[in-house]
């Protein structure tokens, strides 16, 4: 297992560590999951994301090489502007989701530390004679993500900056608790909050400056129900290597027209000019149970997929989840069932997302 540069610190604090991703991280701090993710929705939580991983483009060609290995539009942002969008295969589908920050000079994709080693080699093999330089500089950074509608208020005094001047999807260089840092308004819990990238050796630092402002430390257990609430996806439930973005939901971040070719345009330029067979959708269950991972979804007779993820919410208090059902019969109020241990319990379609009074800024 790898550690990230807080590792000693998550077990002085008596933190639950679990295998994740190659790594050993905290799924859960004393207090437990929903006293965390109750502290993010009402104050300020601190979460550490160090095992992230970060690419590096630098060079003449490093918007143009993006465009051609990412299905969003790396040319729509300014210097200091976030983008989501994802590495795709020849098929259309996920490699990775990922974000990507334009610099001045450079141009950096974040991926998951799952996908890191896999997402780097397609990008190295796409160079082809692309006038870029590519740096994995994963194990050089610190990550931090400090969310909560406390947390601008919080974090203002520590700051060389006016964090107030950070729009939505936006970032600028400074420093937090006088760590060098670019802030990044930025998140995946549906609340307000800011990403912090320092080095790898600042990074007990920066936390001890926002733990001493207030910041609770947060587990993965509680990142996972405070994403799913805001139904954000995860590679390995809702998006992988046979689920293209369009079944997801996320066409979106699909730019077919940009001008430039990238890897899996012409899939999905066919896939949309045919049609989906399917569709991601957003449930409750209608009578208590827990719709784990994995477990079978039936609609109309037949199993037609599983629950990607599902939890009962903290928030809301009842069971949430998302699954796959044919592109015909996803509207809200749609009914099908989730078979948990046996027993078909009635599920309904419902809106994403699920929780919709966090802070988080558009």
């Amino acid at each position: 297992m790898k550690h990230t540069p807080l590792h000693d610190t998550h077990v002085a604090l008596g933190a639950k560590m679990v295998p994740f991703a190659g790594y050993e991280m905290p799924v859960q701090y004393a207090t437990g999951i929903t006293a965390e993710h109750n502290a993010v929705r009402k104050g300020m939580g601190v979460f550490d994301v160090s095992h992230m991983g970060e690419f590096e483009v630098t060079g003449p060609d490093r918007n143009a090489f993006v465009n051609r290995v990412a299905c969003n539009d790396v040319g729509a942002l300014g210097p200091g502007e976030v983008q989501y969008s994802a590495i795709l295969t020849a098929e259309g589908t996920f490699v990775d989701d990922c974000t990507v920050y334009r610099f001045e000079d450079k141009v950096m994709l974040v991926v998951n530390a799952a996908n890191r080693e896999r997402a780097w080699d397609h990008i190295v093999n796409q160079k082809a004679g692309a006038n870029v330089r590519l740096r994995d500089v994963s194990d050089d950074i610190g990550l931090l993500a400090v969310q909560g509608p406390a947390t601008q208020a919080a974090l203002e005094p520590l700051a060389s900056l006016d964090l107030e001047s950070i729009g939505y999807y936006k970032f600028r260089s400074g420093s937090i608790g006088g760590v060098d840092c670019f802030i990044s308004r930025t998140g995946y819990t549906g609340e307000d909050g800011f990403e912090l990238y320092c080095r790898g050796g600042s990074t007990q630092e920066l936390w001890n400056a926002v733990t001493a402002a207030g910041a609770v430390p947060i587990g993965l257990g509680a990142r996972d129900s405070l994403r799913l609430e805001m139904a954000y996806a995860l590679y390995g439930n809702e998006i992988d290597d046979t689920i293209t973005p369009l079944e997801a939901g996320l066409g979106w971040i699909v730019k077919l027209d940009k001008g430039a070719p990238f890897t899996g345009a012409d899939a999905l330029r066919a896939q949309k000019e045919r049609g989906v067979t399917r569709r991601m959708v957003g449930f409750k269950l209608l009578e208590k149970g827990f719709p784990r991972h994995g477990y079978p979804v039936w609609f109309d007779g037949r199993q037609v997929d599983i629950v990607r993820s599902g939890t009962v919410s903290p928030s809301l208090g009842y069971p949430i989840g998302t699954t796959f059902l044919p592109a015909g019969s996803t509207k809200a109020g749609t009914r099908f069932e989730v078979d948990i241990r046996g027993t078909r319990v009635p599920a309904e379609v419902v809106s994403r997302p699920f929780y919709e009074q966090g802070s988080v800024r558009k």
